[in-house]
């Protein structure tokens, strides 16, 4: 004779939403030379930018940031929770010891029976007892299974915090080399604006031009001065922000190698369909694994509605004398199967059961947010390189003519055919010009890191980043 049991699990099943990126048939801004259906492996896509130093600080900050550290924790935890889960699966092993004295007396006044004294007993009992949860309507299934649904979830949520740390550090690099850039304008423009304060005093003190000039010279190189220190500050403001992602104290670490390219030679990108991104971005895949445990969570709730079936044996041994206990034991054993079915809470369960599916259809739509999000994160992205790249092509050469109308400003003001105004004037857009190059080749990194953030990594096998010469 056998006797088995057959679970099942109570409780809808999964199922992916559907979403605007399973509707959407590709992205309204993709470059025409890039195909929308192929999607590569993902790499460590910053070593694609060909700098050496960004690497090492990309490594510094995965090994020391402390928000990835508490990630990391939060895994664990998890795993520690899987774990428990796990565990209730499986039968419950105990052991106890117990002394029992029991004293009587049947004299007591009034009893009206014979008083035959007082009666002392001593038990010794040590046993073992298994229990074991039958799980016929998949509450403790469900439960490991929400277990493993939160485990994955921490998990992505660490890969999402990692690829956002990289982003920021390699954010960090750009924008410092872009603020050494702009000083280094400025310092050259200082210098400039002193040689033309210099010619202009000559000029002075030849009786060719009025106080005027010199008053004017002497303001342009004022302001000009102002801005180093404002841009030494934000420089070293960047590398304290830089430091706390690498996990050290701010102003601690070395100042960067001058070796960050201006700009990256730009190659399409084979971003994929939006659909990719469900499997792709890890936030993303950290939602998705967020709505399943809910799912799961209504199973349990459902599960609850249920009895409680229980498989209870203890075996072991018992004696009046714990001496004796092992050695002239009497056995002592049991059997129970216990069904504990809730009859009347209140309502107590129903609603548990309601909250849980309520809180499912919040996560779907929280969901449903991020892919929207992620999908607008691509599409600005990819606009953002062809508008940049356009302004590139407008702000150089709108510094080469600002270039070539100083130097042309400058020759005539010495020759004394155009007025001060104009030289400083020129002076002042040629600078201009060239702070706005400076910044917007900054703002082209800046973009093909969100288009690859956006992406979740890296989708090219190839090389996308082809660095330009300086």
């Amino acid at each position: 004779m056998s006797l088995s049991f057959v679970g099942c699990k109570v409780g809808p099943d999964y199922e992916r939403p559907e979403t605007a990126a399973t509707l959407s048939s590709g992205y309204y801004n993709l470059d025409p030379d890039s195909d929308a259906n192929q999607a590569g492996d993902i790499d460590d896509w910053w070593v694609s930018f060909g700098d050496e130093a960004t690497s090492r600080l990309v490594r510094r900050a995965l090994a020391n940031n402390y928000d990835l550290k508490s990630a990391a924790a939060r895994v664990l935890a998890a795993q520690a929770d899987l774990a428990e889960s796990t565990g209730k699966k499986l039968p419950e092993i105990t052991t106890s010891f117990s002394r029992t004295m029991r004293r009587s007396d049947t004299g007591a006044p009034g009893a009206g029976i014979p008083d035959t004294g007082i009666t002392k007993s001593r038990t010794y009992e040590h046993k073992f007892t298994v229990s074991y949860v039958l799980d016929i309507f998949g509450k403790l299934k469900r439960g490991e299974q929400q277990s493993w649904d939160k485990l994955l979830s921490q998990e992505y949520n660490r890969q999402a915090l990692v690829n956002s740390v990289i982003a920021t550090v390699i954010k960090s690099r750009v924008t410092i080399a872009t603020l050494v850039k702009q000083l280094e304008i400025a310092r050259a423009n200082s210098k400039s604006f002193a040689d033309t304060l210099e010619s202009v005093e000559r000029r002075y003190e030849g009786g060719l031009v009025s106080p005027v000039d010199v008053y004017l010279a002497r303001e342009n190189l004022a302001s000009a001065q102002s801005q180093e220190p404002s841009l030494e500050l934000q420089v070293s403001k960047a590398y304290h922000s830089l430091d706390v992602l690498l996990g050290a104290a701010a102003g601690s670490s070395a100042k960067l190698p001058d070796t960050l390219a201006e700009i990256p030679d730009f190659k399409p990108v084979d971003v994929g369909l939006p659909a990719k991104l469900l499997d792709r971005r890890p936030d993303i895949k950290a939602g998705e694994y967020t709505l399943r445990a809910a799912n799961e969570n209504i199973g349990i709730r459902v599960a609850e509605l249920y009895p409680d079936l229980t498989l209870t044996a203890s075996l072991g041994w018992s004696s009046g004398r714990s001496g004796n206990i092992y050695t002239d034991p009497a056995w002592v054993y049991s059997t129970v199967f216990s069904a504990v079915q809730p009859i009347f809470k209140g309502g107590q369960l129903r609603a548990r059961v309601d909250s849980a599916k309520a809180r499912f259809e919040e996560l779907v739509n929280d969901y449903a947010s991020t892919i929207l999000t992620a999908m607008k994160e691509v599409e600005d992205a990819l606009v953002s390189e062809v508008k940049l790249r356009q302004q590139l092509e407008h702000s150089r050469y709108r510094f080469e003519q600002a270039k070539l109308a100083e130097n042309l400003a400058r020759g005539r003001y010495e020759r004394g055919v155009n007025k001060i105004l104009l030289l400083l004037e020129t002076e002042r857009r040629r600078s201009n010009a060239e702070n706005r190059l400076a910044i917007l080749k900054g703002q082209l990194w800046f973009s093909r890191i969100d288009l690859l953030l956006a992406l979740g990594g890296n989708w090219s096998n190839e090389e996308i980043f082809k660095v330009e010469g300086k």
